[in-house]
C-alpha cells in the first residue's frame, strides 16, 4: 500500500460514523496552563509599545524629511496612519491587560 492510498484509508476511518473520537473527561491533567489570559495580554501590550516607539520614530523621521524636502509630503500622511493605528492598538492592549 503506498502513502496516497493509506491516507485516504485514514481520511475514510476517521469520517466514518463508527469512529469514535472521545474527549477527556478531566481536563485539568490534559493541558498545562503556562499562557494565561493576563499574561497573553501583558506579551501583546510589550509588542504594540515596540511597534508604536518604531512607528512613532518613522513618523518623526518622515516629518524632519518632509521638512528638509528630501521626501514628498504624500508620505508623511500615511507614516501618520501608521503610528496613530499602532498606538490606538497599544491604548486597546492597556486597558485589555488592566481589565484582566
Amino acid at each position: 500500500m503506498n502513502d496516497d492510498q493509506s491516507v485516504c484509508r485514514l481520511f475514510r476511518l476517521a469520517s466514518s460514523p463508527k469512529a469514535e473520537a472521545g474527549v477527556a473527561a478531566v481536563t485539568g491533567n490534559v493541558h498545562i496552563p503556562t499562557m494565561t489570559l493576563k499574561n497573553a495580554a501583558l506579551l501583546a501590550l510589550i509588542g504594540t509599545i515596540l511597534m508604536t516607539a518604531l512607528l512613532m520614530w518613522t513618523f518623526v523621521l518622515t516629518f524632519l524629511n518632509v521638512l528638509r524636502d528630501l521626501v514628498p509630503a504624500v508620505t508623511l500622511f500615511s507614516s501618520f496612519i501608521y503610528a496613530f493605528g499602532c498606538f490606538t492598538a497599544a491604548v486597546f492592549s492597556y486597558v485589555f491587560h488592566r481589565a484582566q
